[in-house]
């Protein structure tokens, strides 16, 4: 059953200026979710309807972002062909057992992934700035893509904060492309686990749909800035911002697993 809850104007307030700001992040170096999940929380959704309803506000801007990189031909959907299928068989996957296993180890280890994704981009920085091509087309390459989209895919089910960043990092790791380009798969991948998630949970029935659509639609006016904003100014604006949401993601998600 979908939860009744109502507008009144703090909570559209509140829905739609974390809603924009998470799109404008998410859509330069990712990292929304750690805005939008406590904010829906906060209003008084449980658990489940919030990672509901935030997958389907998250689509919004992961789908938006994703066809703006692909306009700026930044992004080529047929390449990638198999990274597609298989995050969305991860994502799938995730999210039915979501319910199901323990996250408790996930949530302690998470953090320390997250600061070594920043690490890497702050030592490996003749990478993000380099190869502006596609890598050439290799069975190794199929190989790494079914890997890649599984296990963020099913991340992303499971749990989601910092899926954007792993994308990128681990695009510019496994492809040896640059930032720019490994942003434009992360946000297509983004969108495939997100949507496939929220189809999930609304079989479930654990989406909020007045509320999931108004902050979903601010989100999406975030994301379009964002995005070309870091198409615009390149590596040298999404790096500092990546490196800075990434630290910030890590200092919180460490904060609520060892502190709180």
């Amino acid at each position: 059953m979908l939860l009744e809850l109502g507008l009144d104007p703090s909570i559209l307030i509140l829905i739609v200026g974390i809603g924009f700001t998470a799109g404008f992040i998410d859509a330069i170096a990712g990292g929304g979710g750690l805005l939008t999940i406590p904010a829906l929380l906060s209003i008084g959704l449980p658990p489940h309807i919030a990672l509901g309803t935030n997958k389907l506000a998250a689509s919004f801007g992961s789908s938006t972002a994703a066809w703006t990189f692909y306009r700026k031909q930044l992004f080529n959907p047929v390449f990638w062909f198999w990274s597609f299928v298989a995050t969305a068989i991860g994502a799938l996957f995730g999210t039915v057992i979501v319910d199901i296993i323990s996250t408790e180890w996930l949530e302690k280890l998470l953090p320390l992934v997250i600061m070594a994704t920043a690490v890497y981009t702050i030592v490996n920085r003749k990478q993000a700035d380099g190869h502006a091509v596609l890598p050439q087309a290799s069975p190794k390459l199929t190989k790494q893509m079914l890997s890649q989209g599984l296990g963020l895919g099913f991340y992303d089910g499971v749990a989601g904060p910092g899926t954007g960043a792993f994308w990128t990092v681990s695009s510019m790791a496994l492809y040896k492309m640059n930032i720019l380009l490994s942003s434009g798969l992360a946000k297509a991948m983004n969108f495939t686990s997100n949507f496939v998630s929220f189809i999930t949970f609304v079989y479930l029935g654990h989406v909020n749909w007045a509320i999931g659509l108004t902050m979903g639609v601010s989100i999406m006016v975030g994301a379009v800035i964002g995005a070309h904003s870091a198409i615009r100014f390149g590596a040298k604006f999404i790096r500092p911002v990546f490196i800075t949401v990434v630290m910030v993601i890590a200092a919180k998600l460490a904060w609520q697993a060892w502190f709180s």
